[in-house]
């Protein structure tokens, strides 16, 4: 067995990184050896692998749902939004420069399509199938022709595709059927079918519909997902909270101890990373909330500045919004505060960046001794040391070289009364440490909140995880899909009109079965 699949959505959002994790979990249950692959993703929320490259944060989920080791291959592309109109491209999980929408789209992506492949064809050659996942829509017919992560690597690879729909956000049949119809027909002979996810109600009330898009499309629905809550884990198209809602959609837990513990994150510009407060709402008796005016940190008992991309423009941001000096008083009054990467370096004494925001000197809020000063090589790395008396682990992903002049060592940061702040991504993720940091947040803050022992937040990752693999299982028609990774698209698959016009199809996949050129 040497196959794939590609899971394409209607519309960003619409489920396409859960529903690969999903079908990597149950895949690897069915001791098949699998892999997920995304050629191309735009997300700000990465992760550094253990080689020492970035990729997207999603990528390393779906490597954990499939019980291996994430790697560059698995996220070949990765681009970082800086501002609406330009990226830094990371390349092979490293940065090879900025870029704007345009440049990138006028040649400089369909440069990469043999990176790509490449990628994709060593994955092929190692796992006993390649789980990819599309990015946006596959029907952005004004891109079709620079395409690498949707219908072009499906035709390069010979990949059936399932196209995602979200039918929460409503329209879902017409969404199915235009994306289908505005395809190539080229394109559209690998389309092999439908998903509908996030489905609530009566499933015997939507299968005349499901017909009807048969009748209409020559091409079946291979399962209707349940809503379900709790389940949207490392997403990248942007933040799964609006602001003033808790984090994600998770049920808070009762408190441990007398108290509950209220922490707001400040939803800076370009938040990158804001997977980090997870490991935070996992614990019982934490409410996390994502906050944008000064008002909403009195009530909290600590605050944390995030990563950002843009450091000097979060900073900026602060202080527009009057959150700069709420977090200034707070300091003073003892008050928890934690700066994670750019918000550690927004916390400090200066900023010297002649890289991101190419701003010069900047002063920062002070509340650290720490001076920052920006490099154009990027810190990627995995550090393993100890806080507070626990192991800890993390990651880093940053252009800031930090020269701590003084306060108490925090990884490899510091702490000044109840301010601290560090670059390492992912430290609350260690329970030990989380456990020891909310009891000195909770004594700061004055709350009676005793963290609860036992909680583990990798065990909760594996049961998020195992449950998405159950929503594949026990809701997708697992046999038909089994059908199709290992043999291939259907023949026969009907064309929808009106169509798109032809695009010139990309370079194949050598080797592995895999035919080269046009469908």
């Amino acid at each position: 067995m040497s196959g794939g699949l590609l899971v394409a959505g209607t519309t960003s959002d619409a489920g396409k990184s859960v529903v690969t994790a999903g079908i990597c979990r149950w895949l690897v249950r069915q001791g098949v050896k699998v892999a997920p692959f995304k050629a191309q993703n735009m997300s700000l929320n990465s992760f550094v692998t253990r080689e020492g490259a970035e990729i997207g944060r999603a990528q390393a989920m779906q490597a954990q749902a499939a019980r291996v080791e994430p790697t560059a291959l698995m996220n070949p592309v990765l681009l970082k939004p800086g501002s609406d109109r330009s990226s830094q491209v990371v390349l092979m999980g490293r940065p090879v420069g900025e870029m704007s929408a345009r440049g990138y789209h006028g040649g400089r992506q369909e440069s990469l399509l043999s990176t790509v492949v490449d990628c994709l064809e060593q994955l092929r050659g190692t796992y006993d199938a390649v789980i990819c996942e599309g990015a946006g829509s596959p029907a952005e017919i004004n891109l079709r022709r620079t395409d690498i992560v949707n219908m072009g690597i499906a035709r390069a690879a010979r990949f059936p595709v399932v196209v995602v729909g979200d039918i929460d956000r409503g329209g879902v049949f017409a969404s199915f059927f235009g994306t289908t119809a505005l395809l190539s027909a080229e394109d559209q002979a690998l389309i092999a079918g439908y998903l509908v996810n996030k489905f609530r109600g009566d499933v015997s009330l939507l299968e005349p519909g499901l017909d009807m898009l048969h009748g209409l499309t020559g091409r079946p629905t291979y399962g209707v997902l349940p809503f379900a809550h709790g389940l949207g884990i490392d997403e990248e198209d942007g933040l799964r909270v609006s602001l003033r809602g808790a984090v994600r959609e998770s049920v808070v837990a009762p408190p441990h101890g007398e108290d509950v513990l209220r922490v707001a994150v400040c939803a800076v510009p370009l938040m990158s990373n804001f997977t980090d407060v997870d490991a935070l709402a996992a614990e019982p008796g934490v409410v996390v909330r994502f906050v944008d005016r000064a008002e909403e940190l009195a009530d909290a008992d600590l605050v944390i500045v995030p990563g950002t991309r843009g450091t000097v423009k979060a900073l900026a941001w602060l202080r527009e919004r009057g959150l700069a000096d709420a977090l200034l008083r707070r300091a003073a009054q003892g008050r928890p505060v934690l700066g994670i990467c750019g918000g550690f370096q927004v916390l400090g004494e200066r900023i010297e960046d002649e890289v991101e925001s190419r701003a010069g000197q900047v002063e920062g809020l002070g509340l650290l001794p720490v001076r920052i000063r920006f490099d154009r090589e990027k810190t990627l790395a995995r550090p393993v040391g100890s806080a507070l008396g626990e192991p800890v682990e993390g990651y880093e992903i940053h252009h800031g070289v930090a020269d701590v002049r003084g306060g108490e060592p925090f990884l490899d940061g510091c702490r000044v009364g109840a301010v601290w702040g560090t670059h390492w991504h992912g430290s609350l993720e260690s329970d030990g440490f989380r456990r020891r940091f909310l009891v000195e947040v909770a004594a700061a803050a004055g709350r009676r909140f005793v963290p609860a022992p036992d909680t583990s937040f990798g065990a909760l990752r594996e049961e998020q995880l195992d449950r998405l693999g159950d929503l594949i299982e026990e809701h997708a028609d697992t046999g038909a899909l089994m059908r199709l990774i290992e043999a291939g698209v259907p023949k026969g698959l009907p064309f929808v009109g009106p169509g798109a016009p032809e695009v010139p199809a990309a370079r194949g996949v050598r080797g592995a079965g895999v035919a080269g050129g046009s469908a």
